[in-house]
């Protein structure tokens, strides 16, 4: 499966990045926001995309938008911290399949791409 890692902070990327491909994922292309992402994600088009919430220049829910609008199978998990409900649930609204939360849990991380 391939994965796309769009987040803000490097440390999380590369957190991620790790995570997954220690259970072998492939992870093909990180974005460091969600106007980045959402060009990868057209350009490289992944099986899935983590998406961190809050990010400059684009954030994740707008970002979904944009993804699913052009293609509604797109398959999104959301990276969020904690204390961002309402940002979940309206990720979720817009599309995101599934959540999860930082600092996340490698089970939980694998679990929800698994899921998918």
């Amino acid at each position: 499966m391939r994965v796309l890692i769009v987040d803000d902070t490097a440390f999380m990327r590369m957190t991620l990045r790790n995570t997954l491909e220690k259970s072998g994922y492939e992870v093909i292309g990180e974005a460091e926001n969600g106007e980045i992402g959402v060009s990868k994600y057209f350009e490289l088009k992944p099986d899935v995309v983590t998406m961190d919430i809050t990010m400059p220049v684009m954030d994740g829910i707008k970002a979904i938008k944009e993804i699913k609008q052009k293609d509604p199978a797109a398959k999104i998990i959301m990276v969020s911290a904690m204390g961002q409900k309402e940002l979940v649930v309206e990720a979720l609204r817009s599309g995101a399949r599934d959540f999860i939360v930082k600092p996340f849990q490698t089970e939980r991380v694998l679990e929800a791409i698994q899921k998918l």
